[in-house]
């Protein structure tokens, strides 16, 4: 069985879907709150098909909001509507 290729697998998800775990995720972080951000599709590329835009964040935030984005983008690929 071939386990680097499942544990590379990223999980479907909505562009809904996405954007709720995004908030979540900052949200649960203390200088994170309040971060405005908007999911962004871009080309299918090897690693993504969307990303986030981070608007109004607070230097000492910028690295830890970073972080939790792409924990995020690498665990989900944005579903391509049926």
């Amino acid at each position: 069985m071939d386990f680097d290729r499942y544990l590379a697998a990223k999980t479907q998800a909505t562009l809904a879907e996405i954007t709720l775990r995004v908030a979540h995720a900052l949200d649960r972080h203390p200088l994170c709150r309040g971060i405005e951000f908007e999911i962004v599709k871009t080309p299918r590329s090897r690693k993504s098909n969307w990303t986030v835009t981070l608007q109004q964040v607070a230097p000492t935030a910028l690295w830890e909001a970073s972080e939790i984005v792409a924990d995020i983008q690498d665990a989900y690929e944005l579903a391509v509507a049926a």
